[in-house]
């Protein structure tokens, strides 16, 4: 694990190394401070110190599921490094979105951003550690303000055990027990959700399930299913 004080953004820096052909299975970068992060499509994403800004490598071998379906083992990693972290009171209202947000009680507490470079795929992690940003459209968190005590490093610590232990199941076991868990941690089936497709459709419908491949599934009004493999989705009410 390599810590630096400030950069633009850890993924970048990573991508650099993977496509330098100098990357390293396993390897985590953390800054204090970024300069250029980045969430979902491009978005600016704040990065004040005493917060998480840390990216991963991976290597893929073949064999192993689809490269996307790491930001669900990121996204179950995440989600058992928070319950860690904050009391149980307050980890029970901790809920997944597909594809890898974790939401306390509806606020968004954190970001996963995966990037591909040949072999390997970069996972960054941002989570608000020591506090949140006031966004205009979306309710925030913090870890601490749920009650954790501990710092950017320690949670770093926690979270790089259990997304190492989720990755040797995913490569090992297949995506079975990481969906598995997904959906155990997500909002219950049912729920009323709106995905924004890339080509800016807008698809109205209720969470049903991720299918085989970890792609979201959808109940529309209709009673058909429909099954969305990239794009943004949201809570609805």
């Amino acid at each position: 694990m390599v810590t630096v004080a400030d950069t633009g953004s850890t993924n970048a820096d990573l991508v650099a190394l993977a496509r330098d052909g100098a990357g390293e299975d396993g390897l985590w970068l953390r800054a204090r401070r970024q300069t250029a992060g980045r969430g979902r499509q491009g978005r600016p994403w704040d990065s004040p110190e005493g917060n998480l800004f840390a990216s991963t490598l991976v290597r893929l071998s073949p064999g192993e599921p689809p490269a996307p379906t790491l930001a669900l083992v990121a996204a179950v990693a995440l989600d058992e490094a928070v319950r860690l972290a904050i009391p149980a009171a307050r980890a029970r209202r901790l809920a997944l979105k597909w594809p890898n947000d974790l939401l306390l009680a509806g606020a968004k507490l954190s970001g996963i951003l995966l990037e591909r470079s040949g072999d390997w795929v970069v996972i960054g992690i941002g989570v608000n550690v020591a506090c949140h940003p006031d966004l205009p459209d979306r309710a925030t968190t913090s870890l601490q303000a749920e009650g954790a005590t501990l710092d950017a490093a320690a949670f770093l610590d926690s979270l790089a055990a259990q997304f190492g232990a989720w990755l040797t199941l995913w490569r090992t076991q297949g995506l079975a027990p990481v969906a598995q868990r997904w959906r155990e941690r997500a909002h219950p089936p049912g729920t009323p959700l709106v995905a924004r497709l890339p080509d800016g459709e807008e698809v109205p419908g209720t969470f049903e399930t991720l299918d085989e491949d970890g792609a979201l599934v959808l109940r529309l009004e209709d009673g058909t299913a429909r099954v969305i493999h990239a794009g943004d989705v949201f809570l609805v009410g």
